[in-house]
């Protein structure tokens, strides 16, 4: 059973915090407004109709999106989207997206140790070892030699989710992760996710997954054009939310 999200509040720093988010393309506005603070060891799902700004916003935390206007601030210090500060940023904010992204010319384990190598510098045999031991960790121990082609989706989103964790990020972002997958490769992905909560590691999940939401997350955002129209623990916002639209939503799944 995760910490309440009340020992989260008062107990935990601040890992990454947004304030006054908004993104627009043209006349839409993605993004209007938005303003949230994930603790130290908080998993946050992000739940919302398809066009609500879930993804987008979780983009802008990363700065794969250019906020328009706004901050965010990665343990207590302002990113600007200057080079230096976007490869800080980055290299400690890890990104789960929808499709894998893994490169198709290198094996499992190359893929992993990659970043290691070039961002943290680490030797080759180092970064390899790592790339095994996480691998191990994710249930693909036996596939580091294998190349990406020859691993179902489910195990190519564990590979990536492993990728992820070769940077050691103060926090991990998560863009709908299963969406790609069917329903038993959800399962093996949403565990090791899972397994990553139990471990108290710092994270936000933009999912459709609604009962992996409730099981899991600290704390649920429900987003709806653009803005956060409900917050709090699953089991009010979820089980018992407030609003008309939320009901809707969450009456439908």
């Amino acid at each position: 059973m995760p910490p309440s999200l009340r020992s989260l509040t008062t107990e935990r720093r601040v890992v990454l915090e947004a304030r006054g988010l908004v993104k627009r393309y043209g006349a839409v506005t993605a993004v209007d407004g938005v303003s949230l603070e994930v603790r130290a060891g908080q998993v946050m799902a992000i739940l919302g109709p398809s066009g609500s700004g879930k993804s987008t916003l979780l983009r802008c935390l990363n700065f794969l999106e250019v906020p328009d206007a706004g901050e965010v601030r990665l343990e207590d210090q302002v990113v600007h989207a200057r080079d230096r500060e976007l490869n800080a940023l980055r290299a400690r904010v890890g990104m789960v997206f929808q499709q894998f992204n893994l490169f198709p010319h290198l094996t499992v384990g190359e893929n992993v140790a990659l970043a290691p190598r070039i961002v943290r510098g680490l030797p080759r045999a180092a970064a390899a070892a790592l790339a095994r031991d996480l691998l191990a960790r994710v249930g693909l121990a036996d596939k580091a030699g294998s190349p990406p082609i020859q691993l179902s989706g489910g195990q190519q989103q564990r590979a990536a989710i492993a990728r992820a964790l070769a940077m050691e990020p103060a926090a991990l972002l998560f863009d709908e992760p299963t969406s790609a997958l069917d329903p038993e490769l959800t399962s093996e992905v949403l565990e090791v996710i899972r397994a990553l909560a139990a471990e108290g590691r710092t994270m936000v999940v933009v999912t459709h997954e609604v009962a992996f939401a409730r099981a899991v997350a600290h704390e649920v955002v429900f987003m709806d054009g653009g803005s956060v129209v409900e917050r709090g623990p699953p089991a009010q916002v979820i089980d018992r939310p407030a609003t008309e639209r939320a009901r809707r939503f969450f009456r439908r799944d």
